[in-house]
């Protein structure tokens, strides 16, 4: 296990339908910065960020039946989302966000060194793809990511912690 400086309070719980609208609000801010560039209204970018919502969320329960889909909170609120599929030979961070004022205080570093901690653990790879142009890539290199793939838009990311 590494040992780590002080980390930033969180909590996990599991997703649930009634979480459907603080988590479009999640997708929503992640997409916020790309929508700027394009000339649609509100209405039009509410409706295209629905639909990729949607998308997504079927996609990931398809693709990752066994994974924990988890609200990311902080003193009883809401900040933000991580799933995580957990398998024999990996834990795979499928998609970890934030809202934007809970951006760049350490949770997400918390987050991500509690799951290098389980990898240690467990003795399994941590990886993540993670979009070129994603801020967040510094942060995955800083705590020790390697980039093993490139599909052209993602990195495959991959840390390899010490027991």
């Amino acid at each position: 296990m590494v040992d780590w400086p002080m980390r930033t309070p969180y909590e996990l719980r599991p997703a649930c339908m009634d979480d459907r609208a603080f988590l479009f609000q999640v997708y929503a801010a992640t997409r916020e910065e790309e929508l700027t560039l394009l000339p649609w209204d509100d209405q039009q970018k509410e409706t295209f960020l629905r639909m990729q919502f949607d998308a997504q969320d079927q996609y990931y329960q398809q693709q990752f039946p066994d994974a924990t889909f988890n609200i990311i909170m902080q003193e009883n609120c809401p900040v933000g989302r991580l799933y995580v599929d957990r398998r024999t030979d990996e834990i795979r961070i499928i998609d970890i966000a934030l809202l934007p004022a809970f951006r760049n205080a350490g949770l997400g570093s918390a987050l991500l060194m509690s799951l290098i901690d389980e990898g240690a653990k467990r003795g399994l790879a941590v990886r993540i793809h993670v979009e070129h142009a994603n801020p967040a890539l510094r942060l995955y290199e800083r705590l020790g990511f390697n980039r093993i793939g490139d599909t052209g838009i993602y990195y495959l990311m991959e840390l390899v912690p010490l027991p």
